[in-house]
């Protein structure tokens, strides 16, 4: 089966009091059926975290949230710079959005923090996907909101 076609994509990367209500309003929508929703975990998604990291957003032209990722400031979860709630909606999976924006998301934190890194709390099916992007997991698989989690890094 042929991946559907990627479809043209504005990115941006805002600091929360840069985004737009609307943008902020489709972020949490996404967050929410994703985490909540499709994978049926109750936890806190929107966070003090939020406050603290950079929004790295795929839109399609016409507004719609394709894939999107929290970039986390070093010192807040880890010493290192971190990357999470990294999603691709259903609008664009199988497309490669997802490994596109791991990718920017990794080149945007090893620009703005250089040499320090990238720590992260992985679902651990998705243990693969981050180590094509770098990543080795460092400790033992753990539960994190009653999904199995492991910390990979990659080294700065």
């Amino acid at each position: 089966m042929q991946k559907p076609a990627l479809p043209e994509i504005v990115w941006r990367c805002a600091r929360l009091p840069e985004l737009s209500p609307l943008e902020l309003q489709r972020i949490h929508i996404a967050r929410q059926q994703v985490f909540a929703v499709e994978q049926d975990c109750v936890f806190q998604d929107a966070d003090e975290v939020d406050e603290q990291s950079a929004h790295l957003a795929a839109w399609r032209e016409d507004g719609v949230l394709l894939a999107y990722a929290r970039l986390v400031d070093p010192g807040v979860k880890y010493a290192e710079p971190s990357i999470g709630r990294v999603l691709t909606t259903a609008a664009a999976r199988g497309t490669g959005v997802g490994r596109v924006l791991v990718r920017r998301a990794v080149d945007h934190a090893t620009a703005v923090f250089p040499g320090q890194g990238l720590r992260i709390s992985a679902q651990l099916r998705l243990e693969r996907f981050y180590a094509e992007a770098g990543f080795v997991c460092v400790g033992e698989p753990y539960l994190e909101d009653d999904m199995p989690h492991v910390e990979m890094l990659r080294r700065g």
